[in-house]
């Protein structure tokens, strides 16, 4: 019986499948296939081969398993590229034709999932389903423009896989996922690109050779011969059907009722759970600023007026004021605690005097260092913008009140210092709405064409440090590839030295010494911190911590400085972010194995930085334990006892009741944390901040000057351009 079944088996494998093969299927191959087949097959196992490490961050099992699969894709890659297989029967093609249609956001949707460091068979059933029919929905709509599936095929599976691309190593840079609006900010990134490691992980050699895979797949397909009725009918159908879809989901509520909408709280993961496509796209709902519900400009005053304000207590003399925004700079102490072989921040610790010092609760991680910067000067929230928007790049686009208004009002110059490319965020532009008088950026620190050169060089940290030398000999400009914080202060000092002394100073200065990047290894930088109670090695957090001791260092003697200077000063120093470090670390020391299902405290804990108000004369101390970006400026103006406006009065009363709005959630004066999706006793009272916010934003014919200006003070933006170039003419 067995010898009779293993005969059956035989005669079914050597006769009968050959037979069915050849009956409906015509194989071919050519002396240039084979060529291409096995070049294919030699570069993919050469990609392997040399980014074998890349696969050490997963776990034994998962790293065995993937490596076998990576090692054996190069030679299907090889067969298919070599073969090419026709099915004989029209009738069947056709039907192969909807087959394909159907699978073929599944394989899409394998390589974008790849790249977004999970598994297809992983995924929730929502986020399968989700992410495959928005790829499908793409489709639709390309085949409706083009009428073939297989130009569809190759554009529409070319820019999901880019998209994917760009996102995976933007979260393994920044920590956090590629979002629609990042796409403002390119210039912004192509200024940092250079300090970043793209060597291939395992993510993107998988995603690679599955994308040629599909790709050479999608080349051989034979396209079915179709009617011309049902071309018209079918295009016509898609077309439709998408727009429908599309008007559905763009301008009614029904898929966000439905739950189709981006986690707004954890935007990491959210890609996590419900896969890169469905969550990039959910978020291109929410580019454009809707009008807050009940918005009346007319109520604005009656918002503003409903608390009584605080005594009013204004000194003779207008102190100068310098406010720096230190480029990630953090206590990770706040995550939880772990020792080093010394202390990072020595001086920062220890300055109490005269001082006012706390935990900040700012609404970044890792990047977007300018919204940071947005809530700081304006008094504003990036919360009721946008998720994942940047108010930078979007929303200062006319004259627009602030910190340097409000201080302009008073008599005050206002200087702007940020010393890297002024480009960056669109800061002159921003500066120039905000009504600074002055803006120097790296292009008048330095001659520009050295960068260029640097770049062009491969942008090795110690060929930009003897381009230095070369032109700026002993300058002590530079920490990595970033002008250091004690050469930034020197530049601050030089300016406020040649001051106008008929009007009190205002500076604003952005560092960029911590910049991310954390691998960069450069003779003019001594990492000498490094974290001693983990037994696990963390070299980014170790060049990190040792950039801070240096930030510590540099801006003790610029506190030193000042306090020789007979003049009243009150310097603010803040981070305006948490580095993007080793994701491990910030697990370990939060006690979690993933940050993808934080609690609303712990994600909270990721958006602490450190803020210092000081003052050369005396201040009453203080230590305050929580206070969000957008109140801080606020605070400030109140430090130093000049004038504030309506709207930095409302502010330090709101601060009283939810001393954190960010946009992670908010905080209550008894130290309860919410999610911006729960309900709370406060949702009037947030309400009424949205709306004040949208008038000073958004609504410039019903502009409320007299809340957000003091005594009727306007502006008019500034010609930062005209004056870069003077200062450049002038070096």
């Amino acid at each position: 019986m067995i010898e009779s079944a293993l005969g059956k088996v035989y005669t079914f494998c050597s006769e009968k499948i050959p037979q069915f093969i050849k009956k409906n299927f015509d194989i071919t191959y050519t002396k240039a296939s084979k060529t291409v087949g096995c070049v294919f097959c030699l570069l993919g196992l050469l990609l392997v081969i040399l980014c074998i490490d890349g696969f050490s961050a997963l776990t034994n099992y998962k790293r065995w398993l993937l490596m076998a699969v990576d090692l054996i894709l190069p030679f299907v890659l090889a067969l298919c590229t070599i073969y090419t297989v026709r099915l004989k029967s029209e009738k069947v093609r056709k039907i192969a034709g909807f087959v394909n249609l159907m699978l073929m956001p599944v394989a899409l949707m394998t390589i974008t999932e790849a790249l977004n460091n999970v598994f297809v068979f992983n995924m929730t059933a929502l986020g399968f389903l989700g992410n495959y029919l928005v790829i499908l929905m793409v489709y639709f709509i390309f085949f409706a423009i083009t009428g073939s599936f297989k130009i569809t095929y190759l554009f529409v599976n070319t820019v999901l896989v880019g998209l994917a691309m760009a996102h995976s190593y933007i979260i393994d840079f920044r920590g956090t996922p590629f979002q629609p609006m990042d796409f403002l900010s390119v210039t912004t990134a192509v200024g940092v690109a250079n300090t970043y490691d793209y060597t291939p992980n395992y993510k993107v050699v998988t995603a690679v050779l599955l994308f040629v895979l599909l790709t050479v797949i999608v080349i051989k397909m034979k396209t079915p011969k179709y009617t011309l009725p049902t071309k018209i009918i079918s295009r016509a159908f898609t077309g439709t059907f998408t727009t429908v879809v599309m008007v559905l989901f763009y301008f009614t509520s029904l898929f966000a009722d439905m739950g189709v909408r981006p986690d707004f709280w954890n935007q990491t993961r959210g890609y996590h759970n419900y896969g890169f496509v469905l969550n990039f796209f959910t978020n291109t709902k929410y580019l454009y600023m809707h009008k807050p519900d009940d918005y009346d400009p007319d109520k604005i005053k009656d918002m503003i007026e409903k608390e009584e304000k605080e005594d009013e207590s204004y000194t003779k003399d207008t102190p100068n004021i310098i406010c720096i925004m230190n480029e990630s700079l953090a206590d990770l102490s706040v995550l939880g605690d772990f020792e080093t072989n010394k202390e990072y921040m020595p001086f920062m610790n220890s300055l109490k005097e005269n001082t006012i010092r706390g935990n900040l609760y700012v609404p970044v991680i890792g990047a977007g260092t300018s919204n940071t910067e947005f809530e700081f000067l304006t008094g504003h929230t990036t919360a009721f913008l946008p998720s994942g928007s940047n108010a930078y790049m979007l929303y200062v686009k006319d004259p627009t009140a602030s910190l340097t208004s409000t201080l302009k009002a008073q008599k005050y110059s206002s200087f702007a210092l940020h010393p890297y490319y002024a480009s960056g965020w669109r800061r002159t532009k921003v500066y120039s709405n905000f009504g600074f008088d002055s803006f120097v950026s790296l292009e008048n620190i330095i001659d520009i064409s050295l960068m260029q050169q640097f770049q062009a060089n491969g942008s090795d940290a110690n060929y930009l440090q003897s381009l230095i030398d070369e032109n700026y000999p002993n300058s002590n400009m530079l920490v990595r590839q970033y002008v250091s914080d004690e050469y930034n202060y020197e530049l601050l000092i030089k300016d406020f030295e040649k001051r106008d002394k008929k009007f009190p100073y205002y500076a604003f200065n952005v560092t960029m010494q911590n910049h991310g990047g954390y691998t960069t290894q450069c003779d003019n930088f001594n990492q000498n911190i490094y974290v001693t109670s983990s037994e696990n090695e963390y070299p980014k957090v170790n060049q990190y911590l040792s950039l801070v001791k240096k930030s510590d260092t540099a801006f003790k003697k610029l506190i030193e400085y000042f306090k020789k200077v007979q003049e009243p000063t009150v310097i603010c120093m803040f981070g305006d972010h948490q580095p993007n470090v080793e994701p491990e670390f910030v697990s370990e020391l939060l006690g979690v194995k993933s940050l993808s299902n934080l609690t609303v405290e712990q994600e909270q804990k990721r958006h602490i930085t450190p803020f210092y108000i000081w003052a050369n004369y005396d201040i009453k101390e203080k230590n305050i334990e929580s206070i969000s970006a957008n109140y801080l400026s606020s605070l400030v103006l109140k430090t130093a006892g000049v004038k504030l406006t309506d709207y930095n009065e409302y502010l330090l009363k709101l601060r009283k009741t939810l001393p954190v709005i960010n946009s992670v959630g908010y905080i209550d004066k008894q130290g309860s944390y919410y999610k911006w999706s729960d309900v709370s006793p406060y949702t009037e009272l947030l309400s009424e901040y949205e709306q004040i916010q949208y008038n000073g934003i958004f609504d410039k014919e019903n502009l409320k000057t007299e809340t957000f200006f003091i005594d009727g003070y306007t502006h008019e933006a500034t010609e930062l351009e005209e004056n870069e170039t003077e200062e450049k003419q002038e070096e």
